[in-house]
């Protein structure tokens, strides 16, 4: 069949979970014989990813404009393209600010699925008008699209509780086992276990200057590696960055196989993310077999599943000196529980076999 994705930046992924989600849903329902389209905000030397067709469009690049113009943009060419020939069995669309759009292509015969992520509203680096956006698109999720796409239990409920609104309960994926390569490790001066990972998008919500100065309480000679970047957050960034510490290294944001060496080597993976659904580095540190240190939310719990140790804003440098006065023992029965936990709810396999089945069965209903 024909499938297409909407409303990420685009594949390879090179931003956040969305674009690792397109890309790994993408490329794995090609392998099973279906056509898949990406719609992309950044360009591609190639027109093609791993028997993926991209298909690249302009934007508008604005904080608070970008991912709604590029999305409008898609829509229409998406439109453009159904009355110039055949239109595709199935559509999704990935965030809920772009369920405005979502009414398009289902007037046109295809069938929408919409993947609203977690409550964006409550991000930090949104000013009032856009929060007030969140929460419109929100109302709009639960009957423009054909179906909802909830990525953890505690959103669905929200959506269930609110709106009256049931969702298909569909979560993001992760790779297990830890790669045995370590290159990137050596470009960073970084040994093998011996430091504390954060990986995440540079925005206030996600608390990376709470993991560095809770790091810098305690007395290790352990490195802490904060890998991210954000591309409108240039003071929350620049206060990250501002300390004297060298044990702190932060190189930016890395990806492919530098990301999946940090995660297979670490000593523990710090995750401090508060807004959202399931966050992919929660899971993907876990599958590698990483100590999972984690922010006490529902979400962040939810993922955890008692395979990591949560902590609060309060205490996150005495659940650090615990996991460093731990017996190497109970630190690798932790890793072990953190992998086989993601072996058993969230590989990529279990992921595209319930997406196949949503957007092929809404195909032969169209």
């Amino acid at each position: 069949m024909q499938f297409a994705i909407l409303g990420t930046r685009g594949i390879p992924a090179r931003y956040g979970g969305f674009e690792t989600f397109a890309e790994e849903l993408a490329i794995r329902l090609v392998r099973r014989g279906h056509s898949m389209t990406v719609y992309c905000r950044e360009r591609y030397a190639e027109p093609g990813f791993r028997g993926v067709r991209l298909q690249y469009l302009p934007t508008l690049r604005h904080k608070y404009l970008e991912t709604i113009a590029h999305t409008g943009i898609s829509t229409l060419h998406l439109a453009m393209t159904r009355l110039a020939g055949p239109k595709l069995d199935a559509v999704l669309y990935c965030n809920a600010a772009n369920a405005v759009f979502t009414w398009v292509p289902r007037v046109m015969g295809m069938p929408v699925v919409l993947n609203v992520d977690g409550l964006e509203r409550k991000r930090k680096k949104w000013n009032a008008l856009a929060k007030a956006w969140y929460r419109v698109s929100e109302w709009l999720a639960t009957w423009m699209p054909n179906v909802v796409v909830t990525d953890a239990q505690h959103i669905a409920d929200y959506y269930r509780d609110r709106y009256h609104r049931p969702s298909e309960m569909i979560p993001y994926g992760a790779e297990t086992q830890p790669v045995e390569t370590r290159a990137v490790l050596d470009q960073l001066g970084l040994e093998p276990r011996q430091y504390f990972l954060y990986v995440s998008r540079m925005e206030p919500e996600n608390n990376a200057l709470l993991v560095r100065e809770a790091f810098e309480q305690i007395g290790t000679p352990m490195n802490l590696a904060l890998i991210g970047d954000a591309p409108y957050a240039a003071e929350y960034i620049r206060r990250v960055r501002d300390t004297q510490d060298a044990r702190v290294v932060m190189p930016g944001a890395i990806y492919g196989e530098g990301y999946r060496e940090l995660g297979s080597h670490c000593f523990a993976y710090v995750h401090a993310t508060e807004v959202g659904g399931t966050h992919p580095a929660l899971i993907e540190a876990m599958g590698r077999g990483a100590l999972t240190l984690y922010l006490d939310t529902p979400e962040n719990a939810e993922v955890a599943g008692g395979a990591g140790l949560p902590f609060t804003r309060e205490n996150l440098a005495t659940v650090m000196r615990t996991v460093l006065a731990m017996p190497e023992a109970e630190r690798q029965a932790w890793r072990a529980r953190a992998m086989e936990r993601v072996k058993s709810r969230y590989s990529w396999e279990a992921v595209t076999d319930a997406y196949e089945t949503l957007l092929c069965g809404m195909a032969g209903k169209k």
